[in-house]
């Protein structure tokens, strides 16, 4: 079945409104810092260590996101968000008009204090941000909304740090800056003005003005959620402690040991941002336009391995008496490997963090959604303050080199997301799942719109191989509870995979009766649960490509537990390797079209055995 791109989005005044605003506020944000640290660099007649002024300038706007964030947290979830947007872009028009005239008149404690307006306006502005998306968006569209939001944060950040170069070199430069520090902000409230009514979640919600207390409860709040989403919170605030590493030894890696000019700056700075953004937009693509968090360990082992490469490709460049431009650069094949490796980081970056948001999106109740997000955003300013730290204490303390530093943190990647991994088998596990899907497999999904998206129902399906619950799991955006023969469910590596999706092993009754009596008992708490479960009628994998006989299980499920029943049917696995049959090969089927496809529900007075049987036969048909 075919889907709109989630370019589609663009088109949409539900969303296209939003990205505008948003990413016009990334560019104008970086635009300004940008402008007034070359200022300050360049232009300005100061006294003493210029390097000072710059690290206060990092301060003063990261600062906000862990004084305000809670109180942004309390905002979104109280007023209309579309309201709070627009409120706090017509606060940036102000801001800048104050920046604006600090430009002007050559006043860096105006400038200084506008960046910090500018950090709180973007503190305040991050919560809603996130949470407006799942209001905004269908389910099967959140993972593309976020990609496209992450394509423009990183571009515009891109466009406002090149923006600020070439506006500085200019004879006029303060009244170029702003001009567009002005404009920028003018066209991005006009944008709000579009984005159309997002109610508030929580009217009704008293806000606490002890930003010290509500800091505190609001990382509780985030940091107690599921583990899943605990976890992602900590994942999506380690890749900021990641990436603000490599953004910040950008220019003085492209000076000692790219030997470029100001060009090369540019262009690796490009290069990582067309990188997050090509990352970001395949997400969608790669997950089946639903939240699929198997990309996380994916996007993980991609920032390590590329990290590395980037570490061990450095310094095959050759000195220079005079300073490489990027197009020099571009012509010496031994920098191409540090190119790639620097592209990688961001496309696996993008794989990383795409999903983490999303999840953290959908797992979320809508009354703490923007409290949570405030959490991530409070998380992820100490993260990359810390960050700072241990790169100083690195590179000056135990004097290494840019490169040893990049090796640190890809080796300390493994370390973090591998204790990640550990408290949330959920990532390895829909990882297996993932990489089963895409390696050897092609699966097409057809009508699986028909399983309902809440309540209880009950999956019937013909079974073919090994791998059926992990296909059928990996293809169904809800969670599904398998029932399984206990000597598959056992099998080494897939028992990982079937006991942290919630399987429900089963045996024959004159097998293991203690099994068969526990299997239904936990069956009917599933469903009664609100849960989706599976089963496979057939009792066994099927001999010979065709489905055999429905046992009698289905009817006593239903007896105890009356739901709706879909059948389901899987084509085109006989002959794979994980089958039985007899003329199988690794080889022979190696990425396989399979298709699965999703009935009409039958009512529960209709499901009999024979008519289950029937109506799954009659969906697969005759491709095996």
């Amino acid at each position: 079945m075919s889907h709109p791109s989630q370019f589609s989005l663009l088109g949409k005044r539900r969303f296209l409104p939003f990205f505008i605003t948003q990413s016009l506020g990334a560019f104008n944000d970086n635009l300004f810092k940008q402008s007034l640290i070359l200022a300050i660099l360049y232009k300005l007649s100061l006294e003493g260590d210029r390097s000072i002024w710059v690290n206060l300038c990092a301060l003063l706007f990261i600062l906000p996101f862990f004084l305000f964030s809670a109180l942004a947290g309390q905002f979104g979830e109280k007023f209309a968000k579309d309201a709070l947007i627009r409120a706090i872009k017509l606060a940036e028009v102000v801001i800048m008009a104050i920046g604006a005239v600090g430009f002007v008149s050559n006043h860096l404690e105006l400038m200084l204090l506008t960046l910090f307006a500018m950090g709180t306006h973007s503190a305040l502005f991050g919560p809603v941000k996130y949470s407006i998306l799942p209001q905004a968006l269908r389910e099967e569209e959140l993972v593309g909304g976020n990609g496209l939001v992450e394509m423009g944060t990183f571009l515009a950040i891109l466009a406002g740090t090149i923006g600020a170069g070439v506006m500085m070199s200019s004879s006029s430069y303060a009244t170029v800056v702003a001009g567009g520090i002005v404009g920028t902000a003018v066209l991005g409230y006009l944008a709000s003005r579009w984005i159309p009514r997002a109610a508030a979640v929580a009217p009704q919600m008293k806000l606490d003005w002890n930003i010290f207390k509500q800091s505190w409860l609001t990382l509780r709040l985030g940091l107690g959620q599921t583990p899943a989403v605990s976890r992602s919170i900590v994942g999506n605030s380690w890749f900021w402690f990641v990436g603000a590493i490599y953004l910040t030894q950008i220019p003085a890696y492209a000076k000692d040991w790219l030997h470029g000019d100001e060009t090369v700056v540019t262009l690796v700075l490009t290069l990582f941002s067309v990188g997050i953004a090509i990352g970001s937009l395949l997400c969608e693509r790669l997950s089946g336009r639903k939240v699929e968090i198997g990309l996380v360990p994916f996007g993980s082992f991609g920032l390590t391995l590329f990290g590395l490469l980037w570490w061990w490709h450095s310094g095959d460049v050759p000195a220079a008496a005079v300073a490489h431009d990027w197009l020099a650069l571009l012509g010496m094949h031994q920098a191409w490997w540090i190119l790639l490796s620097i592209v990688g980081l961001g496309v696996f970056g993008g794989f990383y963090i795409v999903p983490l948001y999303a999840l953290i999106q959908a797992r979320t109740a809508e009354g703490e959604r923007a409290r949570v997000i405030a959490a991530n955003n409070i998380l992820n300013a100490l993260f990359m303050v810390v960050s700072a730290i241990v790169t100083i204490v690195l590179l000056s303390v135990a004097e290494l080199s840019i490169p040893q530093l990049f090796l640190v943190v890809s080796l300390l990647n493994i370390a973090v997301n591998a204790y990640i991994f550990r408290i949330v088998p959920e990532f390895t596990m829909r990882f297996l799942i993932w990489l089963l899907s895409h390696s050897m497999y092609r699966v097409e999904h057809r009508d699986l719109q028909r399983i309902p998206d809440e309540g209880a129902a009950l999956l019937v399906c013909n079974h073919v191989s090994f791998v059926d619950a992990l296909l059928i799991g990996g293809a169904i955006r809800r969670p599904i509870r398998f029932v399984m023969y206990y000597k598959i469910y056992n099998l080494p590596v897939l028992n990982f995979v079937f006991r942290t999706a919630g399987a429900i092993p089963i045996a024959g009754r004159s097998e293991d009766e203690a099994i068969y009596e526990r299997a239904f008992a936990r069956i009917a708490e599933a469903l009664a649960a609100g849960e989706v479960v599976c089963i496979f009628p057939e009792g066994k994998l099927t001999a010979d490509g065709e489905i055999d006989e429905f046992k009698g299980g289905v009817k006593r499920i239903l007896q105890e537990t009356p739901v709706p029943v879909i059948p389901l049917a899987l084509q085109g696995l006989w002959g794979s390797f994980f089958s039985r049959d007899p003329g199988k090969g690794l080889f022979k089927r190696l990425w396989s079209r399979v298709t699965i496809v999703a009935g009409a529900a039958i009512p529960v007075e209709a499901a009999q055995p024979d008519v289950l049987r029937a109506q799954v036969g009659a969906l697969r048909g005759e491709r095996r």
